[in-house]
């Protein structure tokens, strides 16, 4: 063979040898969406923001414990956690004004979701998360953090009302149905309240935006034979020398009042360990029992959209949310600082409080609708309230005065 042909070969060999090099380390680059190697970490970090409560050393530090728990258990990730104080109640505000400069993961009030929404600022959960969410969480839980057909968060705890009674005077029996209570013994209900007077016309099939809530052009649905037929049944009940219009702090000889976890040390006070709580009651209308059902939110943790954690490495923020939301977070939530958790396979053992607001979600609630016209539900069934402890409801106007509340809903709503 000649020293030209010898030379050429020589070069195409190379040449063939340098192209399949190249070929293997651009793929080895390009290894989970990094130019990292795949055997080295990928490196991120991540900003979480939550209330003081949570990062605090007297509640045993819950929100840094779990993140370090989280990073142990990704070792594929090397976390950096970046913490912020933020309560949920103030995510919309917060996370809302400028999302890009927010936090990546962060816990927020379920009825801050459309604003949220509007803002960009809360990531559509899916995949094995929104599986674990509906797997853990009653059906009500799970639609607190719903909003057109999507779940926007990871539930950790619910917000709602139950009924707290003197189990000196009431058995656990009567305590399922407020007549029976109301043959024993006083009872306050804040009937001129909005947040509770609907449980009475829920009980009875009334709607807010159709049978889940969901449906924004199906309007209020409190008129008609049934919602009279609940009106008929209140004027009665406020005539009912045992009923009281408050709640425990209405009288000293109240034996039963309705309201959620904050009011757990008044009525500790008030029944000593003859305490007892338990889901609303069921009330007995026309020979048939109705169970009354709360209005019910959630705190959650939700993902933001707009961060750079999300735009490189989004499976990191969700799996982060999925964690502080899940069994292990939530059994440390409820032993370090009390938060009563929504994943039903969590035992709470004899905690009354703990079982009274977990079946009160599973069974005696409807998810308070997320739909901008629900600020018109309000006044309506306040002044209706107003009006029946006034006496100036009656049952001859009862029907009437049904139909008037119903119509300024949905007149409301639609100006």
């Amino acid at each position: 063979m000649s020293m030209k042909k010898l030379l050429t070969l020589g070069i195409a060999v190379l040449m063939a040898f340098t192209m399949l090099t190249a070929c293997s380390n651009k793929s080895d680059g390009q290894q989970g969406g990094s130019d990292k190697p795949a055997d080295e970490k990928v490196a991120v970090t991540v900003t979480v923001w939550g209330p003081q409560e949570d990062q605090s050393e007297d509640n045993g530090k819950w929100l840094q414990t779990q993140c370090e728990a989280f990073a142990a258990a990704h070792p594929e990730w090397e976390i950096t956690f970046n913490y912020g104080v933020c309560s949920e109640g103030d995510a919309k505000t917060n996370v809302g004004t400028d999302p890009s400069a927010a936090a990546d993961v962060y816990m927020f009030a379920n009825d801050q979701i459309p604003d949220l929404l509007k803002s960009n600022a809360l990531a559509e959960l899916g995949g094995t998360t929104l599986e674990a969410i509906k797997k853990s969480n009653s059906a009500t839980t799970v639609n607190t953090v719903s909003y057109d057909g999507s779940v926007y968060g990871v539930p950790f705890t619910a917000n709602t009302w139950f009924m707290y009674y003197d189990k000196s005077v009431f058995t656990e029996e009567d305590a399922k149905s407020l007549d029976a209570m109301l043959e024993k013994g006083k009872v306050a209900f804040p009937l001129n309240n909005s947040w509770y007077l609907a449980a009475f016309y829920v009980a009875n099939g009334c709607t807010l935006f159709g049978a889940d809530g969901g449906d924004a052009a199906a309007g209020f649905d409190f008129g008609g034979e049934k919602g009279a037929a609940v009106t008929d049944y209140l004027v009665d009940l406020v005539a009912n020398p045992n009923f009281v219009n408050g709640d425990v702090s209405t009288g000293n000889d109240i034996k039963a009042f309705f309201s959620g976890t904050w009011d757990y040390q008044k009525a500790l006070d008030a029944y000593g360990d003859n305490l007892g709580i338990a889901p609303a009651p069921a009330y007995n209308l026309n020979g048939e029992a109705k169970q009354m059902k709360a209005f019910a939110g959630s705190k959650a943790i939700g993902v933001n959209p707009q961060t750079a954690l999300y735009s490189e490495h989004p499976e990191i923020a969700v799996a982060l949310a999925a964690y502080l939301g899940s069994t292990s977070a939530q059994q440390a939530h409820y032993d370090q600082r009390n938060i009563i958790p929504t994943d039903e396979s969590i035992n709470v053992g004899t905690d009354a409080l703990a079982k009274a607001q977990m079946d009160t979600m599973g069974y005696a609630s409807i998810v308070q609708p997320l739909q901008a016209d629900m600020g018109n539900y309000w006044t309506p069934a306040q002044s209706m309230g107003d009006e029946l402890v006034a006496g100036t409801v009656t049952h001859a106007n009862a029907a009437e005065k049904t139909e008037s509340m119903n119509d300024s809903m949905n007149n409301a709503a639609v100006q």
